[in-house]
């Protein structure tokens, strides 16, 4: 459970969920005995709307972990869907490879092994959407190392936003995570604030922001 929403309703919205089955199912047995992060299972299934409502075909990840959310998107965009993950921790990058090629996926998903700060600059083509689920002090810097390669009228989901309360109130603050805090405060103050971004922040999870791309120039 996460420190976001009520643990009862929380608990009624996961309880809607239908029970997920084969390697997804595994994967999340997996995450949990392992105490792996991956996304909440309300934010899959709302990734996962989200997608075919936006009928998004191309998706670059940031934070691959053990590859579910890759999975999550490569099910809900279909055969026609190509992803692009990026991972920079080699255990995480070897048991993704593994689970995607057990999922039957390796056609449509490339996980690329690196820190995201040096791979991004280097991603070629354009994406319908970008997911950023990786080291939270950082986002600023991976979406604006990327944000070129996002078509116009294209979505950013940005995960764990919230991060446990403690990016909303000072008082759920752990010392220790100060600098992420501040730093994710300032990415969120971005990209609502931003004239060619529009963002919703939601209370999901452990926070997700939605954003919406106009055209334009980013800059800084």
């Amino acid at each position: 459970m996460s420190n976001i929403v009520d643990k009862l309703v929380e608990g009624y919205i996961r309880d809607m969920l239908p029970e997920n089955k084969g390697i997804i199912k595994e994967m999340e047995e997996f995450a949990r005995d392992n105490n792996i992060p991956i996304v909440h299972p309300e934010v899959a299934k709302f990734l996962d709307v989200i997608i075919k409502i936006s009928k998004v075909k191309s998706i670059l990840e940031v934070g691959t972990a053990i590859g579910y959310s890759a999975l999550i998107f490569s099910r809900a965009m279909g055969n026609e869907g190509k992803i692009v993950t990026i991972e920079k921790s080699e255990d995480m990058y070897n048991l993704a490879k593994n689970n995607i090629k057990k999922a039957g996926q390796k056609a449509n998903i490339d996980i690329l092994l690196g820190d995201g700060r040096e791979v991004l600059p280097q991603i070629e083509g354009k994406f319908d959407m970008i997911f950023l689920d990786a080291a939270k002090g950082h986002y600023q810097k991976f979406l604006l190392s990327c944000i070129d390669r996002l078509n116009d009228n294209g979505i950013i989901v940005s995960d764990n936003v919230l991060y446990k309360g403690m990016v909303a109130s000072n008082q759920y603050v752990v010392r220790r995570k100060i600098t992420i805090v501040k730093r994710m405060r300032k990415y969120l103050n971005y990209i609502s604030n931003h004239p060619r971004l529009t963002t919703s922040i939601i209370p999901i999870g452990d926070g997700v922001a939605l954003t919406y791309k106009l055209g334009g120039n980013y800059g800084e």
